[in-house]
């Protein structure tokens, strides 16, 4: 199967965003741009009261950035592209006038943790569970970071970066305040979502941009803190232990 980012609009001013990339929906930076893209676009149609994201496949939500991509970088300007690719994401959530649900239906890695946690509202099934590795490869959650610190503290942020081989459950995750509920299967998660949606898609659509507002105050400086954070890590990937490390992960 081949990558794609999809949008659907439905008739109550519900859109659906899907992401798709066969390698356990890891997202080379050519997809994450068009991801960002459509956030952006989705968010300024006047048709759209809420934005669903979500992925394609059943067993993981996102595996982060693609390892391949990572393994190719040889210059600090291609660490700083690669790495920003999920700062344009993040960004375009944040900045989005519309409400953003999260649908998490399996596993989710580093940028995938990052990506549910830009999202205003974020559901899950049990098989949800989350871990950030980029310590293992050398380099840090970086980008994600302040993402995912607003959500579950800095407590939890640092209790996931230091231990990068765990995987913490999709009830710790719930717990941490990252997912709001979790659910027993796929399907009991579709009809939780699309009942939330309908209903947030009911209100006063000017109540749902101001408490937009309201939720994300005080991140505006991330238009440029995301993209320094990318800047460390592509300076990080380029050195003699980081190298080693994705060599040694790679083989």
């Amino acid at each position: 199967m081949e990558a794609y980012v999809t949008a659907e609009h439905s008739a109550e001013g519900i859109a659906t965003i899907t992401f798709f990339h066969p390698a356990q929906n890891s997202m080379p930076s050519a997809l994450l741009q068009r991801l960002a893209a459509t956030i952006s676009e989705v968010g300024e149609d006047e048709r759209t009261k809420v934005i669903v994201l979500k992925s394609g496949g059943e067993r993981t939500f996102c595996a982060g950035a693609s390892f391949e991509e990572l393994a190719s970088i040889e210059t600090e300007e291609q660490g700083l592209a690669f790495f920003s690719g999920f700062a344009k994401v993040i960004n375009a959530c944040r900045q989005s006038s519309a409400i953003v649900l999260g649908r998490v239906q399996g596993k989710a890695v580093g940028g995938g943790v990052g990506l549910a946690a830009a999202t205003d509202y974020c559901l899950a099934t049990q098989h949800a569970a989350v871990r950030l590795s980029e310590l293992l490869i050398g380099i840090g959650p970086f980008v994600v970071g302040p993402a995912i610190e607003r959500k579950i503290g800095v407590a939890a942020f640092s209790q996931m970066t230091l231990n990068a081989a765990t995987f913490y459950s999709a009830d710790w995750a719930k717990e941490k305040g990252l997912y709001a509920e979790v659910y027993e299967s796929i399907e009991a998660l579709d009809a939780a979502l699309a009942t939330l949606a309908r209903q947030l898609a009911s209100y006063n659509p000017e109540a749902l941009r101001q408490l937009k507002k309201v939720f994300w105050e005080g991140t505006e400086h991330w238009s440029t803190l995301l993209y320094e954070r990318a800047a460390m890590s592509g300076h990080l990937v380029l050195s003699e232990q980081t190298r080693a490390a994705i060599a040694k992960f790679k083989a």
